[in-house]
């Protein structure tokens, strides 16, 4: 979590709006008390110049005597500054001091802290305005507070804001790592030039010329083994030719048994050759655009090629398909892919075995399945199988290595999923191919 760069930025930013947030309604709620505690002080000195221009001091003493306050704590006291208080004077600001000098100041009357504006009229009688100092710090307090709760409650909605927008904008880079997560081996494709952020460009110029120079070696080498499984096909047919033609002379049999090994060897080494032709072919970009493929004649096709093959095993080859089924893929391809699948079962079933090929449609997908009656492949195989030139230990039949990879390499190219089980589980024998096909 501390590595992720839309973490950081986000808790850093969040932390920033937090900090600034917290400082600024600090200070507002600062200078909005101070603004109150001027604005009430202000009333005191309008309620003084009132009383000064109306020259209503001869009636301060009874207007504070027996008026019942709505809020008597909250109530803006007045009261006559005199040397000697007048006999049954009970204010609450009775006891001030008649000395006290003119304007704003705080004084303290039976225990009780007062805000006083002390003023001279134009008689020569002297005024205190007062009002409580706690009555007015809440006042203060409560309108400071109203003044910065929207304030605090704009904090989560801005640290909200900011995480979504830089999720949002941090979206293009993760959908180009999942595009390229998703990719096979062999997809070498340049990253799209979609519009993206100018900053996340340089890397995607930057992975297109990796992606460039790494196809271009791959190429290289895909020629190379191309090219070489070619020019090897000259000298095989060259040398089948020559030892079909020693067969026609009189030969011992010991020359004879290893004249039968060396075409043997012959042969194997031509199927080699066309399987690295074929492995070449299947590892280039396909040129034949996808489309619906009936399934039925690309298997009548490919029985009709390797029947030669399982006739020399006696092997019963079967076919269940669903009439008009279909799958999404370029024709050679499929016909590759199934021959070769075939062709594996083909040279692992023993004789008189039997092959069922069997087409199914489960949900939305189309599963072609294969099984034989060979020797099948342990569980912990089926991941290495599909590696070129690799085989399972004690395997006696002839090959190459190379089937399953080209298998795999289709798969993967068509968007196809294929598994591998024992087709007899309980005696842990024969293999069972399974290839799914999206709908």
């Amino acid at each position: 979590m501390t590595h992720s760069l839309q973490f950081r930025l986000s808790a850093s930013l969040s932390l920033l709006i937090v900090v600034v947030g917290l400082v600024s309604g600090v200070l507002s709620f600062v200078l909005a008390f101070q603004d109150a505690i001027e604005l009430q002080d202000d009333q005191l000195r309008e309620v003084a110049a009132l009383i000064f221009r109306q020259n209503l001091s001869q009636a301060l003493v009874a207007s504070n005597q027996g008026v019942a306050d709505i809020d008597p704590e909250a109530r803006i006291i007045v009261e006559l500054l005199q040397k000697s208080a007048p006999p049954g004077a009970k204010g609450p600001l009775a006891g001030l001091p008649a000395d006290l000098p003119d304007g704003m100041q705080t004084a303290i009357e039976q225990g009780v802290d007062w805000r006083v504006y002390v003023r001279t009229l134009a008689s020569g009688t002297r005024i205190a305005v007062a009002q409580q100092t706690v009555v007015r710090d809440e006042i203060a307090m409560g309108s400071a507070m109203r003044g910065i709760i929207p304030f605090l409650a704009l904090i989560p909605i801005l640290v909200f804001t900011l995480v979504v927008l830089i999720q949002k904008m941090l979206k293009p880079l993760k959908k180009l790592a999942v595009e390229l997560d998703q990719r096979g081996e062999d997809d070498l494709r340049q990253i799209p030039d979609t519009p993206m952020p100018s900053e996340i460009r340089p890397f995607a110029v930057a992975i297109n010329r990796l992606l460039g120079r790494v196809a271009q070696s791959v190429a290289v080498q895909r020629r190379f083994v191309a090219d070489a499984a070619h020019e090897l096909r000259s000298p095989l047919t060259a040398l089948s030719l020559q030892a079909e033609q020693l067969e026609a002379t009189e030969l011992p049999p010991p020359a004879r048994e290893r004249l039968a090994a060396l075409r043997g060897g012959i042969m194997r080494a031509r199927n080699l050759l066309e399987q690295l032709l074929s492995f070449a072919r299947v590892q280039e970009v396909a040129m034949t655009a996808p489309q619906p493929v009936a399934l039925l004649p690309v298997f009548t096709e490919v029985l009709e090629e390797l029947m030669p093959l399982a006739e020399t095993k006696a092997l019963d080859l079967g076919v269940s398909d669903v009439p008009g089924s279909r799958v999404l893929a370029a024709r050679p391809e499929l016909k590759t892919l199934f021959k070769n699948l075939v062709e594996n079962a083909i040279q692992h079933s023993p004789v008189n075995g039997r092959i069922d090929i069997l087409v199914r449609r489960d949900q939305a997908r189309t599963v072609v399945r294969i099984d034989d009656e060979g020797p099948g492949i342990a569980p912990e195989y089926h991941e290495r199988v599909f590696d070129p030139f690799y085989r399972v230990p004690g395997n006696q039949a002839l090959g190459s290595g190379l089937g399953l990879s080209i298998v795999k390499t289709i798969i993967n190219r068509i968007g196809a999923e294929i598994t591998l089980a024992y087709a007899d589980p309980e005696t842990k024998s024969g293999l069972r191919v399974e290839v799914s096909f999206p709908a």
